[in-house]
């Protein structure tokens, strides 16, 4: 057997087991690749100059201005976490829908679905709705595994709802422009929301007892001071929405820009609500820091493994891989890559997935024509469950370091289980029909531009306004049109 035959299996098979060991990601990474690369320069399975293509990829990495963006909304979701605003938009929605079975369950979703399209992050929209949704959801009867499903879920929502970095990361792995993975995410995001609000729907009828609506004495605003109430919380957020999806999606900023504007404009709205501090900016930047360097060291370490994974031609094994379990058509390939990432989603992150198995797909998916902004909102939208199982949940995590002794962790895991159901509902549905992602893109041309026949008249004859019409000397038209074109 030909060494090359075996490498790249090999590796994949090393970088699990290292994965599995729980070693640190990034440096587990550079470090197998390395390695590797020094076996299959031994081995002849490429010259020892291949090497000299990593200081390029790494230096790539660290001047790409797409990922600049990473800590402008990381920072943005970070101060508008500690703002107040989360505060305001819950308590205007719980007034509004208060007077339903699920009332509470509603505003939590769309509150959820808000924050997550002005913070880009889980963790913001996790933490905030926990701390102030759940209290009252238990004082009103909720049932333990609804409110903390629906928490958990409706922070979720966040990694598929522009600006997600979710997105941002896919888009630089699959060389495609932010703007159209957030255009191309706008349909999913508004289905997973109508998935979820008739859950609760549905759930409200079938248990009413489980999701009670809030009692009279509860309801306390009403007409104009209830209207009042939620225009206050919703006119900032969508100020603060069109500052930075708005100026993405009509061309007037790169996402780049955008995110800074937003995290001038998520400390104009601290200010506003009188939470702006030092020790919350500071706090902010803090957490910056350390997602950004964590980003930035997994993707280098990736590029180092990847680089060599390629070089022992590991993009064929994984393509006779996939024809090997009959995924050899674009339907079959989807359903076997999304399973496959369900499944490494109980023990890698997101950006575990994103920054190693998604550029191994990628050749594949090109091969059998997929549209890769299709491919990489379905992808977003599955690794939605790496937040909601175990054991790598963090949105449970979160749930469960700031959910009060009462609420039982097996509550916290079991009442995600319907949640995870429904976001794979939404990965089936996007498979079978593409079009809720590319019916927001710009179609490309279609037409045969070998039909496309350009005709050329020639010149009148008293061109140039000379008197004559011989095109002699003295007319203002050559005998030769070609030589009228030539002068002219």
């Amino acid at each position: 057997m030909n060494p090359i035959d075996f490498m790249a299996p090999a590796m994949f098979a090393a970088l699990v087991a290292f994965l599995l060991l729980g070693l640190p990601v990034a440096f587990s990474l550079a470090a197998l690749g390395l390695a590797s690369g020094l076996v299959a320069i031994e081995l002849g399975l490429f010259p020892a100059q291949f090497m000299a293509n990593l200081p390029y990829r790494v230096f790539g990495i660290l001047s790409n201005e797409l990922l600049l963006s990473i800590p402008f909304f990381t920072l943005m979701g970070a101060i508008l976490e500690r703002s107040g605003l989360a505060e305001d938009l819950l308590e205007g929605f719980a007034q509004l829908f208060g007077s339903l079975p699920g009332g509470l369950a509603y505003a939590v979703i769309v509150v959820g679905a808000i924050l997550g399209a002005i913070t880009g992050t889980v963790a913001a929209s996790v933490i905030a709705m926990g701390v102030i949704a759940l209290p009252i959801m238990q004082r009103y009867g909720y049932s333990p595994r609804l409110a903390t499903g629906v928490i958990a879920a409706s922070g979720t929502i966040t990694q598929v709802i522009p600006p997600s970095l979710v997105l941002i990361v896919l888009a630089d792995q699959l060389g495609k422009s932010v703007g159209d993975m957030y255009l191309g995410a706008v349909g999913p995001s508004l289905a997973q929301i109508a998935i979820f609000v008739l859950f609760i729907f549905v759930m409200s009828l079938i248990r009413p007892k489980s999701m009670p609506p809030l009692p009279p004495e509860a309801r306390t605003l009403a007409g104009w001071a209830l209207a009042r109430k939620v225009a206050m919380g919703v006119l900032p957020s969508s100020v603060l929405i069109f500052i930075v999806l708005g100026t993405i999606f009509v061309g007037l900023a790169t996402p780049t820009e955008a995110g800074a504007m937003g995290v001038v404009g998520a400390i104009l709205l601290a200010g506003l609500h009188r939470r702006l501090n030092w020790k919350m900016v500071r706090q902010g930047m803090e957490s910056t820091m350390e997602i950004t360097v964590m980003v930035i060291f997994i993707l280098i370490g990736a590029t180092v493994f990847t680089l060599v994974f390629q070089g022992v031609d590991g993009a064929i094994w994984v393509e006779h891989l996939f024809i090997a379990v009959g995924a050899d058509d674009a339907v079959t390939f989807l359903i076997v890559v999304n399973i496959m990432i369900f499944i490494l989603a109980f023990f890698l992150d997101f950006f575990e997935i994103a920054f190693i198995v998604v550029p191994l797909l990628v050749p594949m998916a090109n091969k059998l024509g997929i549209d890769l902004i299709w491919f990489g909102v379905l992808i977003c939208v599955n690794m939605q469950t790496s937040f909601m199982h175990p054991p790598f949940g963090f949105a449970l995590f979160y749930l469960r370091g700031i959910a009060p002794p009462s609420v039982k962790s097996s509550d916290i895991y079991l009442g995600a289980i319907p949640w995870v159901l429904l976001q794979l509902l939404l990965v089936g549905v996007l498979i079978f029909y593409p079009e809720i992602v590319t019916g927001m893109l710009d179609k490309p041309f279609e037409g045969n531009l070998d039909a496309v026949e350009i005709r050329v008249e020639p010149p009148p004859a008293d061109a140039g306004g000379a008197a004559g019409s011989s095109g002699g000397p003295g007319s203002g038209a050559p005998a030769d049109p070609a030589d009228y074109f030539k002068r002219n």
